[in-house]
């Protein structure tokens, strides 16, 4: 049981990676764009920023940390 919820878990956590790094790249290319004039939807990134990239970014780091912390306590309690 405890494996399968590590699996759901990492599942999330690599979905949520290339949602970060899918958001940053559109907003690399929407500032660009917005600097040379073109409208790539840096407007509309901004208005995903809060509800959508904020969170994602936040559930990544947490998740990071969770999988850190408790790795660590596995090897420090667990079988020599």
């Amino acid at each position: 049981m405890k494996d399968k919820i590590l699996n759901w878990v990492n599942t999330i956590l690599v979905a949520d990676f290339f949602l970060v790094i899918l958001g940053f790249g559109w907003f690399a290319v929407a500032v660009v764009g917005d600097a040379s004039g073109i409208n790539l939807g840096l407007d509309l990134w901004h208005k995903l920023w809060q509800p959508l990239f904020n969170p994602a970014i936040g559930l990544l780091m947490g998740g990071a940390l969770i999988s850190g912390i408790s790795g660590w306590v596995a090897k420090k309690f667990g079988k020599n």
